[in-house]
């Protein structure tokens, strides 16, 4: 915000769980307040990971109302989609630790053995930040998480343990195939 009114940028803050979105044949809308949204040039989405379906909508009818916006809202999609963004990244070549995913496989045994065994991590699916992490440090240990997740029909991807990153990971971020920049997240 300090930034665009700097430039002498008019910029406004709005909630989108607060967005009411018309939606119809020749004039898609939003009413924010009880106030038609009009004369937006641009939206620049900072969407929250727990409101990621009706936050993406927001964007969307941004979109279908023809204007711009810095993330689209099928990239919002995507990158709160674990296993996509995974394939996505296996596919242009990037390191990751090797990664399971399985529809509930009753050969759990298998499954670790593809990881390379213990200590090997478990992560469902729809966790966010941290949440839903599962450090299984002996084979016992991961097939019985990985058991009560089935049992749960909880979705989970099953991950090497890589010890030496001593819990950071590396965020980074590519635009048309170059990476443009990137930053290390270190948990406390």
């Amino acid at each position: 915000m300090e930034a665009a009114r700097k430039r002498d940028h008019t910029i406004e803050v709005i909630d989108p769980l607060k967005c009411n979105l018309i939606i119809e044949k020749k004039h898609p809308s939003i009413f924010y307040k009880g106030k038609m949204m009009e004369g937006a040039d641009a939206v620049i989405p900072r969407i929250g990971a727990s409101v990621t379906f009706f936050g993406t909508a927001v964007v969307r009818q941004f979109e279908m109302m023809g204007v711009f916006t810095t993330t689209e809202s099928q990239a919002l999609v995507r990158s709160r989609d674990k296993l996509r963004s995974l394939q996505v990244l296996s596919r242009a070549r990037l390191g990751m630790p090797k990664t399971v995913f399985t529809n509930y496989s009753k050969n759990v045994g298998e499954v670790i053995d593809h990881v390379g065994g213990a200590p090997l991590i478990i992560k469902l699916l729809e966790g966010t930040q941290g949440l839903g992490v599962v450090l299984a440090e002996t084979k016992n240990a991961a097939e019985s998480v990985i058991e009560a997740f089935n049992g749960l029909q909880a979705r989970v991807i099953i991950q090497e343990f890589i010890k030496e990153a001593g819990g950071a990971d590396i965020r980074v971020l590519v635009v048309d195939g170059h990476v443009v920049g990137a930053m290390k997240r270190q948990p406390p």
